[in-house]
């Protein structure tokens, strides 16, 4: 079985990069590992369409690179996503909009192994994770269990619970998500609210003092130092979608006014 790349990272207290796509085209993953500075690779599948298909291909270009793979999916499918996710190759899952314990032990179940061990409720299946084989062996097994889960903490409900979350067998990373616990609690992209604040701080520093590692996402270099300060390691840069409208914007815009006479 392949090496899981991100869970190799975490186990040994390494800092990891990672980007985000929207895009299913398959040579975007390409061109983020021709760089060679990039642990993995998040498709945040929970924003744009896609298919089954795309799950693989997008997981057999990052394996041309020695990449690990994200897939942030839906809540309302989440037990059918997270294990085709596992299925096509995805090496981590990022699980959306849990508000309890409950939903997060739900999670879990949906993405471990059926197996004593394991407590899970992922059987045999024949899939690219398998190899072309039926699965069910022990390297089977064990290639599920090491599969990466992280949570985003973007609910007044996971905040409150954060340190029980925490402490949950399972929970190998955390990611803030303020747009929508700002929503959550009535007050939508207000990053500045004393309560948005004070939640986003609370995720961090208390995910860095439990031990599990925390993912800042991120748009820019310059913004590393605020979590660095906290202990923070893991970093996610940039998004596709938003790395291309930024420069047609900016471009355009000096195109125009050069245009004008400006």
């Amino acid at each position: 079985m392949r090496p899981n790349v991100l869970k190799q990272k975490l186990d040994a207290g390494e800092p990891t990069l990672s980007t985000h796509i929207h895009s299913v085209w398959p040579s975007v993953v390409e061109a983020i590992g021709h760089t060679g500075l990039y642990d993995y690779v998040e498709f945040v599948a929970e924003y744009g369409p896609s298919d089954l298909h795309d799950f693989d291909n997008l997981c057999r270009a990052a394996e041309l690179y020695g990449m690990g793979t994200m897939c942030k999916i839906d809540q309302s499918l989440m037990p059918y996503l997270a294990q085709r996710a596992i299925g096509a190759g995805f090496s981590s899952l990022l699980f959306t909009d849990t508000r309890n314990m409950e939903e997060v032990r739900e999670c879990i179940q949906a993405a471990r192994p059926d197996h004593p061990d394991h407590g899970g409720h992922y059987g045999v299946a024949m899939r690219r994770n398998s190899y072309m084989g039926y699965g069910g062996t022990p390297e089977y097994v064990d290639s599920l269990g090491d599969t990466v889960l992280a949570f985003m903490i973007e609910k007044k409900g996971a905040v409150d619970v954060l340190e029980e979350i925490l402490s949950e067998p399972g929970v190998a990373m955390t990611q803030w998500g303020g747009a929508d616990f700002s929503m959550n609690i009535g007050h939508p992209r207000e990053m500045n609210h004393p309560d948005v604040v004070a939640a986003k701080k609370k995720t961090f520093e208390l995910s860095v003092k439990m031990g599990i590692p925390t993912r800042a996402e991120i748009q820019s270099a310059d913004e590393t130092k605020e979590y660095l300060d906290m202990g923070v390691r893991h970093f996610s840069v940039g998004t596709d979608i938003s790395i291309l409208y930024s420069y047609w914007r900016r471009e355009g815009e000096a195109i125009v006014k050069a245009l004008q006479g400006g």
